[in-house]
């Protein structure tokens, strides 16, 4: 206890950092869109033909995408979203680089009527990272 209080400055900057971590990520799982990985995404894509939509800019998916992967950019995503509308009933798998910007697009989905929305956990970068293949 005399710890915590002749360094109660360092407790509390733990704590602050704590809390900023755990906040985003329970967000993301009380969003109800399933995060889901890289063997997931493969089942879906394989199973039941999901849509993969990668939301990066044109020109990160001009690097490299995942095969047959449709790209709107997460900002153009509301003015686009009747290109999808063939794929509301059906399972969707969206991406970024990393995982961010694909939980706002997830999101905007499900507020569109999406049934079937899920996002790759880790991106394009868990994809590439189990040896998965991508395409230029």
């Amino acid at each position: 206890m005399k710890f915590v209080m002749d360094n109660l400055w360092l407790v509390l900057l733990a704590v602050v950092s704590g809390v900023g971590i755990l906040v985003p990520t329970l967000a993301k799982r009380l969003s109800g869109i399933p995060q889901i990985g890289v063997a997931g995404a493969v089942t879906l894509i394989n199973r039941r033909d999901a849509l993969v939509l990668d939301v990066r800019s044109a020109s990160e998916f001009a690097g490299s995408h995942i095969g047959n992967a449709r790209n709107i950019p997460a900002p153009d995503l509301d003015k686009r979203i009747g290109e999808l509308a063939k794929w509301k009933d059906k399972p969707i798998v969206v991406l970024c680089a990393s995982g961010n910007r694909s939980h706002a697009a997830a999101k905007t989905l499900k507020a569109g009527g999406f049934l079937e929305v899920s996002e790759l956990q880790g991106g394009l970068s868990a994809w590439t990272q189990a040896g998965m293949p991508t395409e230029k």
